[in-house]
Parts: C-alpha cells; structure tokens; sequence
C-alpha cells in the first residue's frame, strides 16, 4: 500500500488579486510573495534584494508547537508595506477578513478564516525592541511564517540564524535534521538557545546533533516504565482536546498472531512512524516549511471522557467515529446535532475528497484525511503531550518510529 500524498488542486486557485500589483521592474527590488493554501488572501511586498537572505528565527517552544501542530514554527520580518495585512485583519465583510487569534498579551495570530492557514503575527513593541522591519505602525510589527513565501524559485531566500526556547523541547525536537539546513559551508551554523534569543543561555552549536539534556536521554522501549495510556491532543487554545490511545501493544499482538500491520506501523518496535512532509500543500496550510506527521487508526482516538454527553440531545456519534466519511459528518453537523466535544474542530476540503481538519479559533492543524485510507488520518505531531506535566520529548520516541537520515517523503 503506498504512503505517497498526492498534491491536489487548490479550491479557490486565483481567485482573488494579488495585492500590490505588477512586479517592480528594479534590479535592485525583488517581489516577496505569500498567500494562504486557499489563495483567499495573497500578498505582495517590493523588498531590496540585498536583504536576501531573509533571516529566519525558529521557535521550538511548547506554545508555538500547540498554535501550529508542527514541531515549531518558523517566521522571518515582513519587509516593506503592511497596510493591507492591516486592513484585512480588521476589515469587513468576514470573507475578506484574516481572522485573529491572541495568542500573547502582545502577539496575535493572523490566519485565514476559510483554509485555516497561519499567515502573520503581529506583535506591539516597545520603541527599542525593534529596528524598524515590518513597522506597521502604532508601536506594531508584523512577520510572515515562512511556508506561505511563495518565492520557492530564489535560492537562498531564507536562512536560519536562531533556534529559540530548546529546553521546552527536553530532547532537541528537530533542530539534529535543521543542522545543514542552510546549505553553504562558509555559513555559521544557527545560533542555539535555550529560551529567547540573546536572554537566554546560548548552546553549543555541537547539539545540533545531540539530546539536549545528555542526562535524560530519550525513553527506550526496554526500560522498566510504565508507558502512557491515554496522550492528549490538545491546540494552544484548547478548543481542540481529544486522546490518543497508543497502539504498540495491538500491533505486536497482531504481528505475533501473524497478521499484516498497517503500512504506518514499523515492524521491528510496532510503533507508528513518524514521517517529514515538504508537500507545498501541507506547507501552505501550516505555514511550516516542513511539516511532521504520524499515522493513526480512528479506533485509538477517543474524546477525554468515555461517557456519552449529559445532554439529552442525540448526537451522530456517541463514539468517536471510526471512518473519515463518518468524522467528516460528526464535524460538519448542524450546531443543533453538532456533538460539543469536537469544540473548535473544524475543516477545509482541498480537494473533493480531502479534509484538513485544524482549530477554528487558534488555527492549529490537527488531521489530514483522505477518502480513500478511510480507516484512519495524519495526525499533527505538535499537539500530543507526551508525559504530559513531566516534559514534553517532543519527538516522542517512546511512541514514534523515526526514519533518521531517510528522505521527506512528500
């Protein structure tokens, strides 16, 4: 069975402008281009050439994890003109509008309210946090997650030069792939930190290739522990909130009894593997250059409580669904049969028969699905909390199987 993802048309391609019109004839500027998955909202920027590379800062902490559903997020300044990422996070009617999630007391989300993908933050600053790069005035700065760039034809666009907040990942999260990530020698490698950058302890850049706490190394599966039943699933805003029963027990039963596993399950530790994505959909929608999936079958999902709803209403399921067809229904339901533990679930269809499911309110992903693998969905790997309230390991080797020094698949 193959694992391939197939890039899909986009619903909704050109149609709406490109803002800022024809691109400048200058040598001197180059057109810097974003838009969303739906291509609802597109923008465009004249930037100086001689500010390539773009440097980009990636932020490895536990809220970033939960807001994208990646294992960090990814941004660099928006240069040049802002008032039309002004206008649409503030404009009527909703359609036109980039929806707004607080994700700080001084940072906001901007995303596209009918894709769902993360475009913008905007963050107010004081007069010395910044030197004047996405100025939008009004003690305002806004930068673009860099998976919605669209400039994929400029070598070099972007280059990493921090990694911030390591030590909410305890293992390292991604930062041992992201080593060689810029691809010239005679570049530094990205500046490591364990929280904010130049506030912080800065790291060696030798643990670029290391656990960081060389003294809590990540779980082995022979250890004498006892492995976590129930993983929640939870956004940043928690709107978002179901469990993950982990199947390595059900699997090497299944293998022991000589039965085929699924495709997703490695054979020798019967764990779910854990897979790169670089698909430009994927990229688009998360506004993650690389995306981080796992595989899951929809009977090891459940909601947090395994009673039926107070609620005398009659719900399509009283259980979680056991087939995409099924949880596409359950989450499409008029609010009047709608079950309330979905919350803020919702999805957009990118093709007729996929759904890419994320949080209404926080824009988090949460599921790829598709119609034909109805038995189970992509799961975003930045939202279980593994031991949770003990330290996340972000790549969740205990119950992920990581094909290091493989290829991205998609």
């Amino acid at each position: 069975m193959t694992t391939t993802k197939t890039t899909r048309a986009k619903e909704g391609e050109g149609r709406e402008e490109t803002v800022g019109g024809a691109a400048n004839r200058d040598d001197g500027l180059f057109e810097l281009k974003a838009h969303c998955l739906c291509q609802t909202h597109r923008f465009t920027s004249q930037v100086p050439r001689s500010s390539i590379p773009l440097e980009a800062v990636y932020c490895h902490c536990t809220s970033c994890r939960h807001v994208t559903g990646s294992l960090y997020s990814t941004y660099v300044i928006w240069r040049g003109d802002v008032s039309e990422i002004k206008s649409r996070s503030r404009s009527q009617p909703q359609s036109r509008c980039l929806k707004r999630y607080k994700f700080s007391e001084r940072l906001a989300i901007l995303f596209c309210g009918v894709c769902s993908t993360t475009m913008f933050w905007e963050k107010r600053v004081d007069d010395d946090d910044h030197g004047g790069n996405g100025d939008g005035g009004d003690g305002v700065i806004y930068g673009v997650f860099t998976g919605v760039l669209a400039n994929v034809d400029i070598s070099g666009l972007v280059r990493i030069s921090d990694h911030v907040f390591l030590d909410d990942t305890v293992d390292g999260g991604a930062v041992p792939w992201l080593c060689d990530s810029n691809h010239n020698s005679s570049d530094r490698p990205p500046r490591l930190w364990r929280g904010q950058r130049h506030q912080s302890e800065e790291l060696p850049v030798e643990l670029h290739n290391m656990t960081l706490d060389e003294s809590a190394p990540a779980p082995d599966a022979s250890e004498d522990s006892t492995p976590q039943t129930e993983i929640p699933i939870r956004c940043h805003c928690g709107g978002v909130n179901l469990i993950l029963r982990p199947s390595i027990a059900d699997f090497a039963a299944a293998a022991a009894r000589g039965d085929e596993l699924p495709w997703f399950v490695d054979p020798a530790s019967h764990k779910s593997r854990a897979s790169f994505d670089a698909c430009d959909s994927c990229r688009l929608w998360s506004g993650s250059d690389i995306y981080y999936w796992t595989f899951v079958l929809l009977r090891h999902l459940s909601f947090p409580d395994t009673h039926s709803p107070t609620s005398q209403t009659l719900y399509p399921c009283e259980i979680f669904p056991s087939s995409s067809l099924a949880l596409k229904d359950a989450v499409s339901a008029i609010p009047e049969k709608r079950d309330p533990r979905w919350g803020t679930l919702t999805f957009y269809e990118s093709s007729p028969d996929v759904q890419r499911y994320s949080c209404s309110r926080c824009s988090a992903c949460v599921f790829y699905a598709v119609d034909d693998r109805p038995e189970m969905v992509d799961l975003a790997i930045g939202l279980l909390d593994t031991n949770a309230g003990q330290g996340d390991r972000v790549r969740a080797e205990d119950l992920l199987a990581w094909e290091y020094g493989g290829n991205v698949p998609w």
